[in-house]
């Protein structure tokens, strides 16, 4: 049985090689080259992957010193660099408005004012009109979500309009602590019950209205009293049920008095009628400040459909990152954004997505493609007169100063475990490495120095 090794050079900067071997053929002893099988080079293919750069590895006999194969790699000598490296990673992003959101009147009607597109909408202003009657812009997380028209009712929504109100200067008056229990009373805008005095005798209601209920079963139609006397406890109708109740918890406003009489005066202030009740179409909450992206209707148009989108005020980056490279960023890291003009601007990891983006694979189901990150910039300056564009985002990694390093392709592994790297004489010297990155290894051991030279693949 004959053997051969063949070795073949790959394309591209990994520069493995490949061993193959070939059964039927007898040995054939080259005329040199081939002295002892022990000093042959055991020239193997490894692809190391390190900070996003392959490169080729020897795979050596520590004990070989045997002449070199006859095709492989290109070899040259290199110095060993005393250098900083980083562990940085470069995608693709889009610097832009983020935060786009639909906006959609809650109420019916017609639409009668838009604001113009670019413009910024801030708290307190009015972002549109129907039927003339405004829709304001408040901060917060929680939208009105009902009609706010009883005191006493207790919420979140309620929080945003004391909050948002307090900050824009109305006296709103002392809020209840958390844990208080809060009665809720009729609603500000029904009537109040009618009584009559108890010792009242019944009359004749005049023509045009129903007579009143009969007496129940067991029961006299006149007080047995006489006049100014009560009636019996069994005669009287039966108590109307205590109101609800609510516990006011740590983030809900409750609809005072005095609140109400702050909604009144803020109401005239922006020219709502001001009846100290809240309808859901009157306020818009948003995070903060807006930006009208684009205007989707006109005035006259039907309120029910979509009016315009808005953002944030401020830019962003989104990166789209695979969902297997997530894990090496996090919340708070650094982020370099590379502008068309290449010039950069600073910043850092706002936020990651929590939803994974797919689509779908031939067999119709969802495939995971990656997850959205958003950088924010410490200067928004830094982006002035760009509304969107593509752009470079380099996260940064670990980084080490002072550190010796060689490029990746000066590492041999060895049979029995670990690297070496081989001097400019040919001795081999054991190394450990540290952090890889752009190409180079950071190497320590026993005889490595800064400037001494050694083979790395070409």
């Amino acid at each position: 049985m004959r053997r051969s090794v063949v070795s073949e050079r790959d394309a591209g900067d990994t520069m493995p090689l490949r061993v193959t071997a070939q059964e039927g053929a007898g040995p054939r002893e080259p005329a040199a080259g081939r002295r002892k099988k022990k000093a042959v080079y055991l020239a193997v293919v490894a692809v190391l992957l390190a900070g996003g750069t392959g490169a080729g590895l020897l795979w050596v006999d520590r004990g070989g010193n045997g002449s070199e194969p006859e095709s492989g790699p290109k070899i040259k000598q290199i110095a060993v660099v005393k250098t900083d490296l980083s562990g940085s990673r470069e995608m693709e992003g889009t610097l832009g408005y983020d935060s786009a959101r639909t906006i959609r009147s809650a109420g019916e009607g017609r639409v009668t004012w838009l604001p113009n597109r670019g413009a910024t909408v801030k708290r307190g202003r009015q972002l549109y009109r129907v039927d003339e009657r405004s829709a304001v812009i408040f901060y917060g997380s929680t939208p009105l979500y009902r009609r706010l028209d009883t005191p006493g009712s207790v919420g979140r929504d309620i929080w945003v309009v004391a909050d948002n109100l307090k900050a824009l200067g109305y006296d709103i008056g002392a809020q209840p602590a958390p844990g208080t229990v809060v009665r809720q009373q009729a609603p500000a805008d029904d009537p109040p019950p009618m009584t009559t005095d108890p010792g009242q005798e019944e009359t004749t209601p005049p023509a045009g209205q129903p007579a009143a209920d009969p007496p129940a079963a067991g029961q006299s139609s006149a007080p047995e009293g006489g006049a100014g006397q009560r009636t019996d406890a069994s005669q009287e109708r039966p108590s109307s049920p205590s109101p609800s109740q609510s516990t006011v918890r740590e983030g809900d406003g409750v609809l005072t008095t005095s609140l109400m009489s702050a909604i009144k005066r803020w109401q005239k202030a922006v020219g709502i009628k001001p009846t100290g009740i809240l309808d859901i179409s009157d306020v818009v909450v948003t995070k903060s400040a807006v930006r009208v992206s684009d205007v989707l209707a006109q005035p006259g148009d039907e309120a029910s459909g979509d009016l315009m989108t808005v953002t944030a005020t401020t830019k962003s980056v989104t990166v789209p990152v695979q969902s297997l490279d997530i894990g090496s960023i996090t919340s708070g890291q650094r982020v370099t954004v590379v502008l068309p003009d290449r010039s950069t601007a600073a910043g850092r990891v706002a936020a990651i997505s929590t939803t994974v983006q797919g689509d779908q694979d031939d067999t119709g189901n969802a495939r995971p493609t990656g997850i959205n990150v958003t950088v924010s910039l410490d200067d928004p300056q830094a982006v002035k007169g760009i509304d969107s564009a593509p752009v470079r985002a380099e996260f940064q990694g670990e980084s080490k100063k002072g550190v010796l390093a060689v490029p990746v392709g000066a590492l041999l592994a060895l049979r029995e475990g670990g690297y070496a790297v081989r001097l400019s004489g040919g001795r081999l010297v054991p190394v450990d490495t540290g952090m890889f990155a752009k190409g180079l290894v950071e190497i320590s051991g026993q005889g490595i120095s800064e400037g001494m030279k050694v083979e790395t693949t070409a």
